[in-house]
């Protein structure tokens, strides 16, 4: 039974890590964020709430700079008020903010949010298991040995689950800016701006290594999703 004592610890360790994020994370967004009053995105998020067939989409406008959304384990929605600013300086439509909004819709409604959150923790308890488990076997060095080898495997798999989250959210925007009458024309032109929006990021990374897909991939899946809708439609 000892033996498995650090692997109980680093699951229980997990456990609590985990619901201390989920309270951290809700307590911070609900300090320094207000519920987003604007009427003619309003008017865009209720087609979308219509559709979803809920009462509404609960966006919030979170208080950095930084120009992000973002989708918080409890299914609230955030835009970040320098997203916000740029679009109300007119670098971003409404239509492209929706699509915004959309997306990390898609983040909840497929269970990204939550399972980045459960990763995470995932990653420390690893990282304490496995410190402890070559702790054991190499005296003083183990434990340096193990934290950088889980670093690499959790970054390397996190940068590739994010990739493919990132498209599924993005096909799932892709229908219900359909479906809502407002279309995919604005996700595809935000892909479009998101560089510059952003500060750039790091377009020479390896493609293994970037947490988004690059931008002409993510227009070119929403591209293909079209021509297959386009397809399924019955010709007159």
């Amino acid at each position: 039974m000892l033996k498995f004592t650090p692997l109980l610890l680093a699951i229980g360790y997990a456990l609590v890590l985990y619901q201390f994020s989920v309270w951290r994370t809700r307590r911070t967004l609900d300090r320094n964020s207000t519920e987003l009053a604007d009427p003619i995105l309003r008017v865009m998020t209720d087609r979308m709430a219509e559709v979803l067939g809920v009462a509404h989409v609960p966006v919030h406008i979170y208080e950095v700079e930084p120009v992000n959304g973002l989708a918080a384990p409890d299914g609230r929605i955030f835009l970040t008020r320098g997203f916000y600013r740029r679009y109300r300086a007119g670098d971003v439509t409404a239509a492209e903010l929706a699509s915004v909004i959309a997306h990390e819709l898609g983040h909840v409604a497929l269970g990204h949010t939550r399972r980045r959150m459960i990763d995470f923790t995932g990653q420390n308890a690893l990282l304490v298991s496995l410190a402890a488990l070559f702790g054991r076997v190499i005296p003083v060095i183990g434990p340096l040995v193990a934290a950088a080898a889980a670093r690499l495997v959790t970054t390397l798999l996190a940068a590739r689950l994010s990739r493919s989250d990132e498209f599924e959210a993005d096909a799932w925007a892709a229908a219900l800016l359909t479906k809502s009458g407002i279309g995919t024309a604005p996700q595809k032109s935000l892909f479009a701006k998101l560089g510059a929006l952003t500060g750039g990021g790091a377009p020479d990374a390896p493609a293994w290594l970037l947490s988004h897909p690059r931008t002409a991939e993510r227009i070119a899946a929403i591209e293909a999703l079209e021509a297959r809708w386009q397809g399924s439609l019955p010709r007159g």
